[in-house]
C-alpha cells in the first residue's frame, strides 16, 4: 500500500479575472441613460477629481473651453477614429478598452445606414422640427411599468404584435390610462385601427382593472366588468355620469330606469370602484422611459442614428486639482495613495463611458440597417434578427450585444421601442433567397384570417398554399402553432362563429 505524502506542483492556466474595473464596465453598459446619471451623480460625490461638465459648446466660451482642456482630461467622439470604437465591452475579453485618447462623453454621433459617419452632430437628442415628446412616451410609477410588462410576457403574442403591446403600456400615464390618440398610433406602427385596438383589448384585460382604459368611463366599466356588475342599468349610469356630477337624480332614475332605492346603491357601488388604477403604484414617483438613442430618417433617404446626450452624463477629470492635492501630499503615504486610487478610478469612469457610448450607437446603427424594411413600412416587415447577427457585423460578443439591447430604448418615427424587440426568428424563403422574419409570417396568418368570410375560411394547408404563393415556405404544424399561440380557432370553429355573427 503507498504511503500517503505531499508534494508541491506548479501549473500554468489562463482565466479570466474580474478586477473591479472590468465589473463596473458591465454594469455600465447594461444601465440606461437615466440609471447611468444616477450612477455618475454617486461617483461625483465620492471621488473628488471628477467633476461634472457643464460647458458649452458656443463660440463664446470657446476660449474658456481651450483653457478648461488644459487642465482637464476630457472624453470625446473621435471623428477620424471609427476603428477604436470597435473594441468589445465585453466578460470574455481580457482587454476591455484600448487607450485610445478619447476624450468626450454626451456629445452626439450620428450614423446613416449603411456607411458609418462617426461625425458630431451638433445638439444631440433633439431632431430638427421633430422634437421628442418625453411626455407623451412617459410611462407610469415603475413599478406599475413593470407589472404590466410582466403581464404582457405571459401573453402568447407574436413579436409584431408584443412590440404593438409594448408600446402602448409605454404611452399610458401616470393614472394607467392610455390617452394615445390610436389612428396616429396606428399610422406610426404601419397597422390599422382595428389591429392595434384588438392588442389593446388584451392589455384592458391586465391588473389592476380598469388599467390602460382611454376614458373614465371606459375605466369604470372595465372594473365592472371584472366583478361582473356591468349590467344594463350600470352602464347607462356609467354613460351619463355628466348629470350625477350635477346630481340630477331624477334624470340619472329616467336614464337608468330605476327606482330611488335601486339608484343609491348604484351610486355607492360605483364610488367604490377606483377612477385612476395607476396610482396604487405610483408610491416612488411616476418615471418617464427616456430615449437612449434617437432615429430619424435622414435627407439622402436613410436613417440617422444619434445619441439622447441630453440624459447622457459628461464628466471631466480635474488634473490640475490631482496635481495640487499630490503635492501638498508629499510624505503623507496614505494620502498620495488616495489620491493616485482616485485618479485611476476617475479616468476608468471617463473611458468606460465613452466606450459605453460608443457601443450602443455602433449595435443601434447596426440593428437600424438590419430592419430597415421596419422604420420605413411598419411592424409587417421586420427582418429575422438575433444576436448572433449582430455581434459578428459590429466586431461585438453576442453577451456584449444582449447587454446593449436589454433595457435600452430608440425614440423612431414610428414610436419609443426597447432595442430587444427588433430581433425576431426566421423562416425560409421558397425561392431560396432573403428568409422571412417569423413573427412577419405570423403578422400575414392573422391578416389572412381577419379577411376570412362565412362563405372563405383558409383552413390550415390553404394558408400554407397561400403563402407559398408568395414566396414563404412553412409546414402545415407551423401554421397551427403560430395560429395556437395567437388564439385563434380553428377553421371549423372560425366557420361557425362567422355564420352566427353574419
Amino acid at each position: 500500500m503507498a504511503g500517503l505524502g505531499q508534494k508541491l506542483e506548479v501549473r500554468q492556466g489562463q482565466g479570466l479575472v474580474m478586477t473591479p474595473q472590468l465589473q463596473q464596465a458591465i454594469k455600465l453598459l447594461q444601465m440606461n441613460n437615466l440609471e447611468l446619471a444616477e450612477f455618475v451623480e454617486a461617483e461625483l460625490e465620492k471621488n473628488p477629481l471628477l467633476e461634472r461638465d457643464e460647458r458649452s459648446d458656443g463660440p463664446a466660451e470657446e476660449p474658456e473651453r481651450k483653457a478648461a482642456e488644459r487642465d482637464s482630461e476630457e472624453l470625446s467622439f473621435s471623428p477620424d477614429a471609427p476603428d477604436k470604437a470597435s473594441e468589445a465591452l465585453d466578460a470574455d475579453s481580457e482587454a476591455m478598452y484600448s487607450d485610445s485618447g478619447a476624450d468626450m462623453v454626451g456629445s452626439g454621433s450620428s450614423t446613416a445606414t449603411g456607411p458609418v459617419d462617426w461625425s458630431r452632430a451638433g445638439k444631440g437628442g433633439s431632431f430638427e422640427g421633430e422634437g421628442y415628446d418625453a411626455a407623451a412616451n412617459s410611462s407610469r410609477a415603475k413599478t406599475l411599468h413593470e407589472h404590466l410588462h410582466d403581464q404582457l410576457a405571459e401573453l402568447a403574442l407574436n413579436a409584431a404584435d408584443r412590440m404593438m403591446a409594448a408600446h402602448l403600456i409605454d404611452l399610458a400615464d401616470d393614472d394607467g390610462y392610455l390617452r394615445a390618440d390610436l389612428d396616429e398610433t396606428a399610422g406610426k406602427l404601419g397597422v390599422t385601427r382595428s389591429e392595434l385596438e384588438a392588442i389593446l383589448d388584451k392589455l384592458q384585460g391586465f391588473e389592476p382593472a380598469g388599467v390602460m382604459a382611454r376614458t373614465l368611463q371606459e375605466c369604470l366599466a372595465l372594473q365592472l366588468a371584472e366583478q361582473n356588475r356591468l349590467d344594463p342599468c350600470m352602464a347607462a349610469l356609467i354613460d351619463h355620469l355628466p348629470l350625477l356630477a350635477k346630481h340630477d337624480y331624477a334624470g340619472l332614475q329616467a336614464a337608468c330606469g330605476v327606482d330611488n332605492e335601486d339608484l343609491d346603491e348604484m351610486i355607492a357601488e360605483l364610488r367604490r370602484l377606483t377612477p385612476k388604477p395607476g396610482l396604487a403604484f405610483g408610491g416612488e414617483g411616476a418615471r418617464g422611459i427616456e430615449p437612449d438613442v434617437f432615429v430619424r430618417q435622414s435627407p439622402d433617404g436613410g436613417w440617422a442614428v444619434e445619441l439622447n446626450t441630453d440624459t447622457l452624463p459628461r464628466v471631466l477629470v480635474n488634473n490640475r486639482y490631482a496635481a495640487q492635492i499630490s503635492r501638498a501630499a508629499k510624505g503623507d503615504e496614505k494620502a498620495k495613495e488616495f489620491v493616485t486610487e482616485c485618479a485611476q478610478n476617475a479616468s476608468w469612469l471617463v473611458k468606460s463611458l465613452d466606450q459605453r457610448a460608443r457601443t450602443i450607437l455602433k449595435v443601434t446603427s447596426e440593428i437600424v440597417r438590419q430592419q430597415d424594411a421596419f422604420f420605413a413600412r411598419g411592424v409587417a416587415w421586420l427582418r429575422p434578427l438575433n444576436l448572433k447577427t449582430v455581434a459578428d457585423a459590429v466586431g461585438l460578443h453576442e453577451s456584449t450585444v444582449s447587454r446593449v439591447t436589454s433595457n435600452k430604448y430608440v425614440a423612431t418615427p414610428r414610436g419609443l421601442f426597447e432595442l430587444k424587440y427588433f430581433f425576431t426568428s426566421a423562416i425560409a424563403s421558397a425561392d431560396g433567397g432573403e428568409a422571412y422574419s417569423a413573427e412577419a409570417v405570423r403578422y400575414r396568418i392573422k391578416a389572412m384570417i381577419d379577411a376570412e368570410t362565412s362563405e372563405d375560411v383558409m383552413s390550415d394547408d390553404a394558408i400554407v398554399d397561400r403563402l407559398l404563393a408568395d414566396g414563404i415556405e412553412i409546414a402545415r404544424r407551423t401554421v397551427a402553432k403560430y395560429r395556437e399561440a395567437m388564439n385563434i380557432p380553428s377553421s371549423v370553429q372560425r366557420r361557425r362563429m362567422l355564420k352566427r355573427t353574419g
